[in-house]
Protein backbone atom coordinates (compact mmCIF):
# COMPACT_ATOMS: atom_id res chain seq x y z
CA UNK A 1 0.00 0.00 0.00
CA UNK A 2 1.56 3.34 -1.41
CA UNK A 3 0.93 5.69 2.05
CA UNK A 4 2.35 9.44 1.74
CA UNK A 5 2.50 12.56 3.88
CA UNK A 6 2.36 15.08 1.07
CA UNK A 7 3.99 18.07 3.39
CA UNK A 8 4.70 21.97 2.60
CA UNK A 9 4.35 25.29 3.78
CA UNK A 10 1.00 27.81 2.75
CA UNK A 11 0.97 28.19 -1.15
CA UNK A 12 3.88 25.34 -1.83
CA UNK A 13 1.42 23.75 -4.26
CA UNK A 14 0.16 20.69 -2.09
CA UNK A 15 -3.33 21.15 -3.12
CA UNK A 16 -2.68 20.82 -6.89
CA UNK A 17 0.21 18.01 -6.70
CA UNK A 18 -2.18 15.90 -4.80
CA UNK A 19 -4.78 16.03 -7.34
CA UNK A 20 -2.35 15.18 -9.54
CA UNK A 21 -0.73 11.86 -7.33
CA UNK A 22 -4.38 10.90 -6.78
CA UNK A 23 -5.55 10.53 -10.24
CA UNK A 24 -1.98 9.07 -10.93
CA UNK A 25 -1.43 6.36 -8.59
CA UNK A 26 -5.58 5.68 -7.73
CA UNK A 27 -4.74 7.03 -3.58
CA UNK A 28 -7.38 8.41 -1.41
CA UNK A 29 -7.02 11.52 -0.14
CA UNK A 30 -7.22 11.99 3.49
CA UNK A 31 -7.67 15.53 4.17
CA UNK A 32 -8.29 15.79 8.39
CA UNK A 33 -10.73 19.37 7.67
CA UNK A 34 -12.69 17.46 5.34
CA UNK A 35 -12.75 14.46 7.14
CA UNK A 36 -13.94 16.53 10.16
CA UNK A 37 -16.74 17.97 8.04
CA UNK A 38 -17.72 14.64 6.72
CA UNK A 39 -17.78 12.72 10.32
CA UNK A 40 -20.02 15.95 11.55
CA UNK A 41 -22.46 15.92 8.38
CA UNK A 42 -22.63 12.31 8.65
CA UNK A 43 -23.53 12.93 12.47
CA UNK A 44 -21.53 9.80 13.62
CA UNK A 45 -20.80 9.62 17.22
CA UNK A 46 -16.91 10.69 16.63
CA UNK A 47 -18.44 13.70 14.40
CA UNK A 48 -20.79 14.76 17.08
CA UNK A 49 -17.77 15.24 19.55
CA UNK A 50 -15.89 16.97 17.78
CA UNK A 51 -18.68 19.34 16.74
CA UNK A 52 -19.28 19.83 19.96
CA UNK A 53 -15.39 20.55 20.88
CA UNK A 54 -15.13 23.09 17.86
CA UNK A 55 -18.56 24.70 18.78
CA UNK A 56 -16.95 25.83 21.87
CA UNK A 57 -13.59 26.85 20.05
CA UNK A 58 -11.52 24.46 21.24
CA UNK A 59 -9.44 22.03 19.22
CA UNK A 60 -10.17 18.62 18.14
CA UNK A 61 -8.00 15.88 20.03
CA UNK A 62 -5.94 13.84 18.09
CA UNK A 63 -7.61 10.95 19.37
CA UNK A 64 -10.56 11.84 17.58
CA UNK A 65 -8.80 12.65 14.62
CA UNK A 66 -7.04 9.25 14.45
CA UNK A 67 -10.30 7.52 15.22
CA UNK A 68 -11.81 9.03 12.14
CA UNK A 69 -8.52 8.26 10.17
CA UNK A 70 -9.15 4.92 11.49
CA UNK A 71 -12.70 4.60 10.11
CA UNK A 72 -11.42 6.26 6.85
CA UNK A 73 -8.99 3.16 6.28
CA UNK A 74 -11.31 0.71 7.60
CA UNK A 75 -14.28 1.71 5.09
CA UNK A 76 -11.52 1.67 1.77
CA UNK A 77 -9.83 -2.09 2.30
CA UNK A 78 -9.25 -2.36 -1.21
CA UNK A 79 -7.26 1.08 -2.29
CA UNK A 80 -3.77 1.24 -3.47
CA UNK A 81 -2.90 4.12 -0.61
CA UNK A 82 -3.83 7.27 0.94
CA UNK A 83 -2.38 10.66 0.82
CA UNK A 84 -2.29 12.24 3.87
CA UNK A 85 -2.80 16.05 3.76
CA UNK A 86 -3.31 18.83 7.34
CA UNK A 87 -1.62 15.69 9.14
CA UNK A 88 0.24 14.76 10.90
CA UNK A 89 1.86 18.14 12.28
CA UNK A 90 3.39 17.01 15.21
CA UNK A 91 5.96 14.07 15.95
CA UNK A 92 3.13 12.97 18.40
CA UNK A 93 0.45 13.08 16.21
CA UNK A 94 3.19 11.25 13.39
CA UNK A 95 4.04 8.50 16.39
CA UNK A 96 -0.28 8.17 16.82
CA UNK A 97 -0.56 7.83 12.84
CA UNK A 98 1.98 4.72 12.87
CA UNK A 99 0.93 3.17 15.89
CA UNK A 100 -3.35 3.29 13.60
CA UNK A 101 -1.29 2.22 10.40
CA UNK A 102 1.10 -0.79 12.20
CA UNK A 103 -2.25 -1.89 13.40
CA UNK A 104 -4.26 -1.89 10.15
CA UNK A 105 -1.01 -4.23 8.67
CA UNK A 106 0.43 -0.94 6.56
CA UNK A 107 2.99 2.31 7.24
CA UNK A 108 3.55 5.08 5.81
CA UNK A 109 5.79 5.10 2.46
CA UNK A 110 7.35 7.82 1.91
CA UNK A 111 7.18 12.28 2.89
CA UNK A 112 6.96 14.46 0.11
CA UNK A 113 7.61 18.03 1.63
CA UNK A 114 7.75 20.74 -1.07
CA UNK A 115 10.31 23.28 -0.70
CA UNK A 116 9.69 26.85 -1.76
CA UNK A 117 11.27 29.92 -0.79
CA UNK A 118 9.49 32.41 1.68
CA UNK A 119 9.24 35.35 -0.93
CA UNK A 120 7.87 32.90 -3.56
CA UNK A 121 4.95 31.72 -1.87
CA UNK A 122 4.17 35.18 -0.78
CA UNK A 123 4.02 35.96 -3.99
CA UNK A 124 1.96 32.80 -4.37
CA UNK A 125 -0.05 33.11 -1.99
CA UNK A 126 -1.14 36.63 -2.76
CA UNK A 127 -1.69 35.91 -6.52
CA UNK A 128 -3.83 32.94 -4.97
CA UNK A 129 -6.00 35.36 -3.22
CA UNK A 130 -7.10 37.96 -5.92
CA UNK A 131 -8.15 34.65 -7.93
CA UNK A 132 -9.89 32.91 -4.80
CA UNK A 133 -11.14 35.49 -2.73
CA UNK A 134 -9.72 33.89 0.27
CA UNK A 135 -8.85 36.59 2.90
CA UNK A 136 -6.40 35.02 4.72
CA UNK A 137 -4.13 35.10 1.00
CA UNK A 138 -5.03 38.56 0.62
CA UNK A 139 -3.12 40.30 3.25
CA UNK A 140 1.08 39.91 3.45
CA UNK A 141 1.18 40.10 7.35
CA UNK A 142 -1.18 37.12 7.57
CA UNK A 143 0.41 34.96 5.00
CA UNK A 144 3.54 35.96 6.75
CA UNK A 145 2.67 35.08 10.03
CA UNK A 146 1.34 31.41 8.35
CA UNK A 147 4.85 30.89 6.91
CA UNK A 148 6.23 31.57 10.28
CA UNK A 149 3.84 29.27 12.08
CA UNK A 150 4.32 26.59 9.76
CA UNK A 151 8.53 27.08 9.69
CA UNK A 152 8.55 27.10 13.62
CA UNK A 153 6.00 24.50 14.31
CA UNK A 154 5.27 22.71 11.69
CA UNK A 155 8.56 22.56 9.72
CA UNK A 156 10.31 19.96 13.17
CA UNK A 157 7.90 16.80 11.61
CA UNK A 158 10.55 17.01 8.55
CA UNK A 159 12.96 15.24 11.55
CA UNK A 160 11.05 12.46 12.40
CA UNK A 161 10.03 11.36 9.36
CA UNK A 162 13.87 11.39 7.92
CA UNK A 163 14.89 9.55 11.39
CA UNK A 164 13.22 6.59 9.29
CA UNK A 165 14.30 7.55 6.06
CA UNK A 166 10.97 8.01 4.53
CA UNK A 167 11.67 12.22 4.05
CA UNK A 168 12.04 13.17 0.52
CA UNK A 169 12.39 16.95 -0.44
CA UNK A 170 11.13 18.07 -3.72
CA UNK A 171 12.31 21.76 -5.17
CA UNK A 172 8.66 23.24 -5.53
CA UNK A 173 9.58 25.79 -8.24
CA UNK A 174 9.03 25.30 -11.59
CA UNK A 175 5.82 24.13 -13.59
CA UNK A 176 2.95 22.17 -12.33
CA UNK A 177 4.26 19.26 -14.57
CA UNK A 178 8.07 19.64 -13.60
CA UNK A 179 7.28 19.24 -9.91
CA UNK A 180 5.04 16.38 -10.32
CA UNK A 181 7.84 14.47 -12.63
CA UNK A 182 10.04 15.04 -9.19
CA UNK A 183 7.69 13.64 -7.16
CA UNK A 184 6.44 10.64 -9.51
CA UNK A 185 10.32 10.03 -9.58
CA UNK A 186 10.69 9.47 -5.89
CA UNK A 187 7.61 7.85 -5.48
CA UNK A 188 8.40 5.13 -8.73
CA UNK A 189 11.97 4.39 -6.94
CA UNK A 190 9.90 3.60 -3.55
Amino acid sequence: MLNLVLFGPPGAGKGTQANLLIEKYKLIHLSTGDILRGEIAAGTALGLEAKSLMDRGDLVPDEVVIGMISSKLDNNPNVNGFIFDGFPRTAAQATALDNLLAEKGTSISAMLSLKVEDDELIRRLLARGKDSGRVDDQDESIIANRINEYNTKTAPLKEYYSAQNKLSEIEGRGTVEEIAVKLNDVIDSL
